[in-house]
This record gives structure tokens, sequence and C-alpha cells, in this order.
């Protein structure tokens, strides 16, 4: 039989079971995952890339790197997968973006201007709206806010992703929550709450 084998369609897979074909190249082990996580690679990869066609390729040539080092990967229940698939896509899309000289850090003198946001706005606002604001970030404010605020990541292990100090994190973080404050503000269909 040949190092393609596949389960039988009847049977419904678990997460542990399609791990374990997957090690073995099996192409529904594969699919049951990609069916199970394309969604969310996506828009993980779409938030760094801000383009449709960028994000999906990145999404899947993220796949393709987690199947072919899918051997290296230690079950450790369900929760274990997700993480280290995430981990993959976060990695990809920081390489395309260097690769693509598209990640600068932008510094920019301090703005003076205190802002504040009333917590009711950000209560009443879609997660659509707070997404597309973050969207709409320069690209370093919006890497090191993905990193830090949504992935968790240190400012120790951004600066290490991204080949920045500590302190530039920090600043480029700082920069995105006032622009974002600021775009919040200026929203003017929030202004009619």
């Amino acid at each position: 039989m040949s190092c393609f084998t596949l389960i039988d369609k009847s049977h419904e897979m678990n997460l542990l079971e399609a791990i374990q074909a997957c090690k073995k190249k099996n192409l529904i082990a594969q699919k049951y995952l990609f069916d199970r996580y394309a969604r969310q690679m996506y828009g993980l990869c779409y938030r760094y890339v801000k383009n449709h066609e960028d994000a999906e390729e990145l999404m899947l040539n993220g796949f393709y790197k987690f199947y072919k080092n899918i051997k290296r990967f230690h079950y450790k229940g369900e929760n274990s997968i997700f993480p280290w698939l995430k981990k993959i896509m976060i990695n990809e899309c920081l390489m395309f973006l260097r690769k693509k000289k598209k990640f600068k850090i932008i510094a920019l003198e301090e703005e003076r201007e205190k802002t504040h946001t009333n917590d009711d706005i950000l209560t009443k606002m879609a997660a659509e709206d707070i997404y597309r604001m973050i969207s709409e970030l320069p690209i370093g404010y919006r890497t090191v806010f993905n990193l830090y605020v949504i992935e968790g990541y240190s400012h120790k292990e951004i600066a290490e992703l991204l080949k920045i100090s500590e302190g530039t994190s920090k600043s480029q973080l700082s920069k995105a929550r006032r622009r974002l404050k600021l775009m919040i503000i200026k929203n003017k269909s929030f202004n009619k709450l």
C-alpha cells in the first residue's frame, strides 16, 4: 500500500487520529485539519498582510510547512495544535513582510495630543469596525499591535522576531494604541451614539 493511505470515510476522525494519520501523509486527515483551521489561519494572515491574495498564499504555505514538519509535532491534547499552527502562520507572515520590505518601523515624532476614549464607545463598536481600524494602522504599528495584543507575545519575543529593540517594540505599540484612539474618536458613526 502507498504512503498516501486513506482512512475509511465513514469513520469520524478525532484530532489525535488526524495528527497520527497526517504523519503518514494521509490526504483525508490533511483535509480534515485544513478544514478545521483554515478560516482562523486565513484571518490571522490577513491581519498581518491586509491583502486577500497574499493572506491566502501565506496560509497555504503555512499549511504546507505544517504538514511537512508534522512528524516533529507532539500531540498534548486538543489545545496543543492551534498554537503550533498559529506560530507557523505568524512566521510566514513576518518572513513575507521582511522579504517584500513592507515592514517598516515608523519613527514619528511623539504625538503631544492626549486622547481619551469612552469605554461605552468600545462596547458599542462592532468587532468588524475594530478589526477594520487595526487593519488601517501602518504596517509597523499593526504588526507589533497584533503580536502583543492579539497573539500575546512579550516585547522581548517581538524584538527577537522582528529584529528590533524592546524599546522600539514598546514605542510602536504605544503609537498604535494612540492612533487607534484617534481613529475611534474621529469615527463619525460613533459620534452619533
